[in-house]
This record gives structure tokens, C-alpha cells and sequence, in this order.
């Protein structure tokens, strides 16, 4: 098939790339022309474990291309992907979909030819709807133009490997003629066997808000027993051994440490809060709101460890080393970073902050310009008093504790990921910390 895929960012270049990969002929939208540039040079402006081979593969062979004329994407293509960001609103809590109906504005009075958009963003309950009124008041084709929801479930730091190889797809449909689009662009993942709900379009819209809100919560409540076990002497990682035998539970997603971040988590949990109040549900919006405030607290908790990691030291002029910028490891995105919110809170405590990242120091300058940062970790052990592992990137979970030079005679660790093997790190000398587990 001819698709275009309009918003070239952390959801739209894997998508680009992927459906090139399945053998599609691809054209991607954006409005930055520096970026355009660069994607049709093949370099990759986003980290993503093998998007840039990917990417460059296909631009080599011509199957993928991008460019700043809407105009041109409709003219080529037959089925358009909608992959545009939704940022949370000026009221803090709904989603913004003013990209997505604006990207269906400059596109549909092109649209001279019956054709599918496929919404990929994720929206507020509705939105489809809305989308298709408009999609057909303003395309010359009108009824011709048929509208499905078929939210993204990436994973960053995984999007290649989610969007080839996904658990589900999911696509709200309100014809016929939009369930055949769907499953002859995705024809290459379902033959693999790859499950396909098809759903009305609020079913759809509703699913992806509720998956990643449930992660949340699942982050917030692991987050609230490690605050039971950091007043009761416990051992969260044991506790999280045991609940994840469960197969109604599970351990994954299941990680204690100093909350989720990042361009969906935060603004999706709001928005289905918001989602919630409006229909009435009041249970819902309660206990939603408790697991926002559970995640907003771990700044505050990881603090509290800190200063007890310190000891006698005051933190004032205390030379710290926070390791990871990212929200999470293998991404170079730093948006609602916890990592990078626990650094500017030992910064404005007085703290002589310096941060390390392999891969988001570049992003976390722009956002955080007020905290030094370094891309060597050796400088950024150097001297440093107390260090803070803030985002489990495997450089830092893999280190050899026995090669780190650069500490005073008494070196300190704080593990806010609560995901470092104790032993080897006591056995080299450093008197590690952990949320909620017992320190040593």
C-alpha cells in the first residue's frame, strides 16, 4: 500500500520506518524542515534501540521518504496514519488535540479520493467521531473518507520492536471498508499471528488510556508498599518476588523507585482522570488521584533517602552525581523525567549537582539548562560524594563497582530504581541505599 504518516516524532519515525519494513511505500509528514532534512539524509533525530539502521535502510531503498507538503502525502498515498503528539491541556489534565484536528484540517481539502486515516495518537473519548465529521465536511471526497482509531501501545526505548512485533492491535471501526484497511496495512503482523480486537471507536479511544493508566497505578501502588517498607524495616524486591508469582498480578511494570515519567504515563493517567469526572465516576477519579499524588511524592521520598545516605553530611555544597536524565532507560526523551526532577531538587537544596546520561544529555540541557551535565561517566564520578543512580540504563546496572575510581574513602550509592545487586557493591567497599529496602 501508498501511506503517508503524518507527525514525524517518537511515535511517527518508528511508524514510518516499520511500515516501510512490512513492505509499504511510505511518505512522512512533519512541519520542521530542518528535520525533514535530516530524515531523508538518514539520520535519526530520536534514540531508538535500531531505528536509525532501520530508518537509513529505507531511505536507501527509496521505500520511505518525508517532507513538509501535506499536499503532496494526500496525492500519493491511500491510506493516512494520524501520529501527531497530544500534549496535556492548559487545564493540566485533558489531552490537547488541537495537533490531531489540525492535522486533519490541512490534510482533508486534498483528499479528492476515497481513502482511510488511521488515528494512531491517543485522544480523549469522541475524538473519532469528531475527526470523521470534520475528515468528511472538508475532504472533496466526503463519504469517501473513512475514519478508525488504531492506538499505539509503544513502549519507548522498544518502538521498533512493538510496532513489527506488537502484542495487540486494536482498531475502532464504524464500516466495513475500515476494518479491510487495517488488516491489509497490518497484513504482515496479523499473518504472524498477532491478535486483532476490533472495536467501535470508543472502545478503541478508551483502551489505550486505561492500559496506561493501569501501569500507573501499578508504579504508584509497588511505590506505596516500598514506603511501607522503608517505615517497617521490609524488603520491597522481596515483596515484588512475591507478588509477581502471581499470574493475576505479575512483576512486570512492577518496579519500585522514584515514579513513572515520560510523554504518556503522566499525561494519560490525567486525562483518563479527567475522562473519569466527566462521566460521573467518582470512585474512579479518587483513586486515580491518589496514585497521581503517590507519584508525584517519590521526589520527596528519594530526598529523605539522600539525606539519610548523608549522614552527618549536610547537603548543602555536597558534591552529588545523579546518573540518568531519561524517564527511562533507552530513550533520549526526558519529558516529566523523575530523574531529572530529583537532580533540580538536590540542586535547589544546595547541592553541587552533576548529571550523567548516555544518551539524553543533549535533551535534559535544553529542558533543565540550570544543572551541569557531562556524556563521560569518569568525570562525572570524579570526586563526587554521593552518587544517585536515578535511571536504570544497563551501563550503570552492569558496572563493575571494583573498577569506579574517583570517591573518597567512604563511598555512597543511592538507588532510586531500587534495581542494583547489593552484594557485589558492598563487597567493593560502598555503603549502598535502596527505597524500601533495609540498608546496610
Amino acid at each position: 500500500m501508498r501511506v503517508s504518516v503524518i507527525g514525524c516524532g517518537h511515535l511517527g519515525i518508528p511508524h514510518a520506518a516499520a511500515m516501510a519494513e512490512l513492505g509499504h511505500e511510505v511518505i512522512g509528514v512533519d512541519v520542521d524542515q530542518a528535520k525533514v532534512d535530516r530524515l531523508n539524509a538518514g539520520e535519526c533525530p530520536i534514540f531508538e534501540p535500531g531505528l536509525p539502521e532501520l530508518l537509513s535502510r529505507h531511505i536507501d531503498s527509496g521505500a520511505v521518504r518525508f517532507t513538509t507538503d501535506i499536499a503532496e502525502a494526500a496525492a500519493f498515498a491511500e491510506l493516512h496514519f494520524i501520529g501527531v503528539g497530544t500534549p496535556i491541556d492548559a487545564d493540566g489534565r485533558s489531552y490537547d488535540n488541537g495537533q490531531v484536528f489540525g492535522a486533519v484540517r490541512q490534510l482533508a481539502p486534498h483528499l479528492t479520493d476515497a481513502c482511510t486515516i488511521v488515528g494512531k495518537s491517543t485522544v480523549t473519548v469522541g475524538t473519532t467521531a469528531q475527526v470523521t465529521a470534520l475528515a468528511q465536511r472538508l475532504a472533496p471526497a466526503g463519504t469517501g473518507v473513512e475514519v478508525v482509531w488504531n492506538p499505539e501501545f509503544l513502549r519507548e526505548g522498544h518502538a521498533v520492536d512493538d510496532t513489527l512485533r506488537p502484542d495487540r492491535i486494536i482498531a475502532g471501526v464504524t464500516t466495513a471498508e475500515g476494518e479491510k484497511a487495517i488488516r491489509a496495512v497490518y497484513a504482515g503482523i496479523l499473518d504472524t499471528g498477532v491478535p486483532l480486537f476490533v472495536t467501535d471507536p470508543p472502545t478503541a479511544e478508551l483502551a489505550k488510556g486505561a492500559a496506561n493508566t493501569y501501569l500507573g497505578l501499578k508504579i504508584s501502588y509497588i511505590n506505596a508498599v516500598s514506603n511501607m517498607c522503608e517505615a517497617a524495616g521490609g524488603d520491597i524486591t522481596k515483596i515484588v518476588e512475591i507478588l509477581g508469582i502471581d499470574p493475576r498480578i505479575g512483576a512486570g511494570g512492577m518496579q519500585p523507585g522514584i515514579g513513572y515519567g515520560g510523554g504518556c504515563l503522566p499525561k494519560d493517567v490525567r486525562a483518563f482522570t479527567a475522562s473519569a469526572k466527566q462521566l460521573g465516576i467518582d470512585d474512579a477519579v479518587d483513586l486515580l488521584l491518589a496514585a497521581e499524588r503517590i507519584n508525584e511524592s517519590r521526589t520527596a521520598v528519594a530526598m529523605g533517602l539522600i539525606t539519610r545516605a548523608l549522614g552527618d553530611r549536610q547537603l548543602l555544597g555536597a558534591r552529588v552525581t545523579v546518573l540518568g536524565a531519561a524517564f527511562k532507560p533507552n530513550t533520549s526523551d526526558v519529558r516529566e523525567s523523575p530523574a531529572l526532577a530529583l537532580a533540580l531538587a538536590l540542586h535547589r537544596a544546595g547541592g553541587v549537582v552533576t548529571v550523567h546520561d548516555p544518551q539524553a544529555v543533549a535533551n535534559a540541557m535544553v529542558r533543565n539548562p540550570e544543572l551541569d551535565y557531562t556524556s563521560d561517566l569518569p568525570t562525572a564520578l570524579d570526586g563526587a560524594e554521593l552518587v544517585v543512580l536515578a535511571t536504570e540504563w544497563p551501563e550503570y546496572r552492569q558496572a563493575d563497582p571494583r573498577t569506579l575510581v574517583g570517591y573518597p574513602a567512604d563511598p555512597k550509592l543511592v538507588d532510586c530504581r531500587t534495581t542494583l545487586d547489593p552484594e557485589p557493591w558492598h563487597a567493593a567497599g560502598w555503603t549502598l541505599h535502596q527505597l524500601g529496602r533495609p540498608g546496610k
